[in-house]
């Protein structure tokens, strides 16, 4: 099949597109390739996922099971019965486009653990086919499109898709290829797959041509780039820039503390600027899959090549220390009310790693109940998104939240500010409350009740 006989596919919505990996990526973008009428078929190592599409009922909490099932129920209308899921990788070879939506988490050295992309690579190359669509969206250093994924396709050793002796599939002529990053942020309404512009960086110009015209189906906007390693880039600069600010705002939270500043009173003053200046927010450390991890796929990159990511280590050394630095605020405000760490009954408030959603991926709140428990402390949480996590290996499971739950406790945490907690109510219940987050802004208290970062 030829580019032709492809963009005629994608453009009269008789392609179907593959996405590998249903996850809190994968599968709001199967559903939207799904709306925009598209076949789409997802697959998944994970039985449960995969049955519970097909049951129409929704786990990723972006995507409403109102929404999964209008995709997944023929009777449904409009986009009804175009999605399905599967756990065999060979309904690849029905599949025009094949969309890698894998985790690429890191490994205890912080080397980058690429294996999911590399299993999702190999079994598209036992089923490559003429004209296939192949693009990456999975988080990785620049570089591993065209230095993983491309060699095996290109010796792809497919059935009825052989190269000739010596020579490898043609990239943009046989098969065709690109990376595009996500860009999904969990718990968003305002921005979402629709309408959150969407980079694409083709190995050649017609794998651009390609990718862009599947994506431009279902995405409001398109932002071509030169290349799969230039779109591989831009992710890490954008949660980078994240990364590094935010640990700039966590070292001055830390300076304003020694100064006796309100570091939230500085930044509400300083954000009037209309220019040169952008808001971060201190706070009890990073979390979630991408800020603390994608900077160093950057950094591990530039080590290969003999180069120091100083910013981004010393990001690294400010951010993942706020957790110890949490635990001596609350230590001293324990101490200023005559109680020691060890003992004490401390609830946190919170253990997603952002409000209003239910993800715990590296959360900072974990790492500061490990460091609590640690130091001797009855460590107890409540979140309304989560109901059980793991620290230290075993499982802790959240307590039912109600005033004497808050009384009971020498301190409260904050460390998560859903919007569904009533923080008038929290601190007027509670003892001593540290705030990690300034939630209880505006809130009426009482001197020394309530401890800022």
């Amino acid at each position: 099949m030829k580019k032709r006989d492809l963009l005629e596919k994608i453009d009269n919505r008789e392609a179907v597109v593959a996405v590998i990996g249903l996850g809190y990526v994968g599968l709001p973008l199967a559903v939207a390739f799904a709306q925009a009428g598209f076949r789409v078929v997802g697959i998944d190592v994970d039985t449960r996922k995969v049955e519970a599409i097909n049951r129409g009922e929704s786990y990723v909490q972006d995507i409403a099971a109102a929404t999964l099932r209008a995709c997944t129920t023929p009777a449904a209308g409009g986009a009804g019965g175009r999605l399905s899921a599967s756990a065999d990788f060979d309904v690849l070879r029905d599949a025009d486009a094949a969309i890698i939506c894998v985790p690429t988490p890191l490994g205890k050295t912080k080397d980058p653990d690429v294996s999911y992309i590399i299993t999702a690579a190999d079994e598209i190359a036992r089923r490559l086919h003429a004209g296939m669509l192949v693009v990456a969206e999975s988080t990785t250093y620049p570089g591993t499109t065209e230095e993983l994924i491309l060699p095996r396709l290109q010796h792809a050793d497919a059935h009825g898709f052989r190269p000739a002796a010596g020579d490898g599939h043609r990239v943009g002529h046989d098969f065709f290829l690109a990376f595009s990053p996500e860009r999904i942020d969990p718990g968003r309404t305002d921005w979402t797959v629709h309408n959150t512009p969407k980079v694409i960086g083709g190995m050649t110009p017609h794998c651009l041509e390609v990718a862009q015209a599947l994506y431009g189906c279902a995405i409001q906007r398109i932002v071509p780039v030169s290349s799969p390693r230039v779109a591989e880039m831009v992710k890490l600069l954008e949660n980078t820039f994240r990364a590094v600010n935010i640990g700039l705002v966590n070292e001055v939270a830390i300076m304003c503390n020694r100064l006796g500043v309100d570091v939230w009173e500085v930044i509400e003053a300083t954000k009037t600027k209309p220019f040169g200046f952008m808001p971060f927010y201190p706070g009890p450390g990073l979390g979630g899959h991408c800020i603390p991890i994608d900077p160093q796929y950057l950094a591990w990159k530039l080590k290969t090549l003999n180069y120091n990511a100083r910013f981004i280590q010393l990001a690294e050394q400010i951010n993942f220390g706020m957790p110890q630095y949490v635990l001596e605020k609350i230590a001293d405000a324990l101490n200023d009310n005559s109680k020691p760490l060890k003992g004490a009954r401390v609830l946190i408030l919170g253990v997603a790693y952002k409000a209003d959603v239910g993800d715990v991926r590296e959360s900072p709140a974990l790492d500061l109940i490990h460091l609590l428990r640690a130091k001797g402390a009855d460590v107890a949480f409540h979140d309304p998104y989560v109901t059980s996590v793991e620290v230290d290996g075993a499982a802790v499971r959240g307590i039912p939240l109600d005033a004497a739950t808050l009384q009971r406790a020498d301190c409260v945490v904050i460390t998560t500010p859903h919007s569904s907690y009533d923080w008038q109510w929290v601190v007027d219940n509670s003892r001593l409350l540290v705030d990690t987050r300034n939630a209880t802004s505006g809130v009426p208290t009482n001197p020394g009740r309530v401890v800022k970062l």
